[in-house]
């Protein structure tokens, strides 16, 4: 994060609205959190600059792009140097599978989220690149049934 910077309510509201719709106009995102435009530019402005608001994305529907399958994957691996973590790290976040990449603390050392078309996707995906990397002790593949929330 960019400079350390104190919320105050406004900020704070001003963050819900636009993670609830980070396409509202600056208009619209001052009348709703009762300011003017001017002060409320402002206030985005300087959250964006403090490094409070990270992005813009759009939602995509997975089914729509072909990865309609998501799976959580534990990861435990042998190493513990840095530089065979530091490869495996690289090479995982690299895959167009993987959407999300987390190093955990205790067990299990990794937590990798991966989307794709379905379950033969899934299957070349685990044997063909995750279990063939030499860092990789074991792993569980958890198969989503249904998303119940999931937040931006």
């Amino acid at each position: 994060m960019g400079n350390e910077i104190q919320l105050d309510a406004v900020d704070r509201e001003i963050l819900f609205h636009l993670s609830q719709d980070g396409r509202l106009t600056n208009v619209e995102l001052a009348k709703r959190v009762g300011l003017t435009p001017p002060p409320c530019l402002r206030r985005v402005k300087r959250l964006e600059e403090a490094g409070v608001i990270t992005g813009y994305r759009a939602a995509i529907n997975p089914e729509a792009v072909g990865r309609g399958l998501e799976v959580f994957i534990d990861v435990e691996i042998y190493a513990n140097d840095r530089k065979t973590v530091e490869e495996f790290e690289t090479t995982v976040a690299s895959y167009e599978e993987v959407v999300e990449f987390r190093r955990m603390y205790g067990r299990p050392d990794y937590f990798i989220r991966v989307a794709v078309a379905d379950h033969a996707a899934y299957e070349a995906f685990a044997t063909g690149k995750l279990s063939g990397l030499p860092a990789v002790l074991r792993y569980t593949s958890h198969l989503i049934m249904k998303t119940i929330k999931t937040t931006g």
